[in-house]
């Protein structure tokens, strides 16, 4: 940092989102493409919660997680993806201040609350495989209820710590964020002050929110491979595997993005990786979700059709 700096800056009040191109026919076609996206990503998730309310069927525990998760997916892409899709329509590529803390302060929520739900979900399938004849009292709806508010809690505490650091540091001169939304080592890049504080408090408190969970879910998921295994009915083998394989796939795409993205920083000439990491992040995982939990899940798509042929014949 220049040691004039510190006397002779002006604050940045407002920061220049470069977004994914920058050029204008291919932010057309960008334009179209996140809409689409955006529209099915919402569309997907409320059919699934849809679903989950109106099915009897799927008033369980997995689904009850399962509905929160698909509330998430649609806060996590409408917190980026319809700002972005203003900015393109307008040409205005600049956000506030405030508006960007704000961005970043409820997208961090949101991912933080996703590695919970995440987690509460590879513990409810280790009871339900693991430790049938107490399931029912392990994971009432009160305990389902306290694991959401405890990571909701545990989320925002994240959210808030991240948030209030960064206003800890000083923004003058560059205020050009390689990005199509605010995220913390793209700011981080920009701060003419030192960020070797909020760097290490992203990788202690990344631990806690990645590695704490990945470790529960790795661990849970070794008992449960190991009940299933053991189980003499090939149909009640291959029912739970298939129930466990999507929660592990969405767990791999979404913890693998979320390493890669915050576990590296420093990186100068990563910024273009980021925008590939961020359209995962804030697209391609809420997208996928929907799809991964009912092409695997019979009694998911069975509720699906159910709603659809209701809607129709209500019509």
């Amino acid at each position: 940092m220049d040691p004039e700096a510190g006397t002779n800056r002006t604050a940045v009040t407002e920061f220049i989102l470069l977004g994914l191109v920058e050029n204008e026919e291919l932010q057309s076609v960008v334009f179209v493409l996140f809409l689409f996206a955006y529209l099915v990503t919402v569309g997907g998730n409320l059919s699934i919660l849809g679903a989950i309310l109106v099915e009897p069927k799927l008033h369980t525990p997995m689904y009850f997680f399962l509905g929160n998760l698909s509330v998430l997916d649609v806060g996590c892409v409408t917190v980026t993806v319809p700002a972005m899709l203003g900015r393109l329509l307008s040409h205005k590529r600049t956000i506030s201040y405030g508006a960007c803390l704000s961005q970043l302060f409820f997208f961090h929520l949101l991912a933080g609350m996703d590695c919970f739900l995440l987690t509460a979900m590879a513990y409810d399938r280790f009871l339900a495989i693991c430790r049938p004849l107490t399931y029912s009292t392990r994971m009432s709806q009160t305990i389902q209820w306290i694991l959401v508010a405890v990571s909701w809690a545990c989320s925002f505490t994240n959210a808030l710590t991240h948030t209030i650091a960064l206003t800890t540091l000083n923004f003058c001169g560059l205020n050009e964020v390689n990005h199509f939304y605010c995220d913390l080592p793209q700011l981080f890049q920009l701060s003419c002050s030192s960020t070797q504080l909020n760097e290490l408090l992203l990788f202690a408190v990344g631990f806690i929110m990645a590695g704490a969970p990945v470790v529960l879910i790795i661990t849970s998921y070794i008992h449960v491979a190991a009940a299933v295994l053991q189980m003499r009915s090939v149909e009640s083998r291959k029912k739970a595997f298939s129930t466990c394989g999507s929660h592990l796939t969405v767990v791999c795409i979404f913890f693998g993005t979320g390493i890669f993205n915050y576990m590296r920083l420093g990186s100068e000439q990563a910024s273009d990786k980021d925008k590939g990491v961020g359209v995962f992040n804030t697209i391609i995982n809420p997208m996928l979700n929907p799809l991964i939990y009912s092409l695997r899940n019979p009694d998911v798509q069975g509720a699906l059709w159910r709603v659809l042929v209701g809607r129709r014949s209500l019509t």
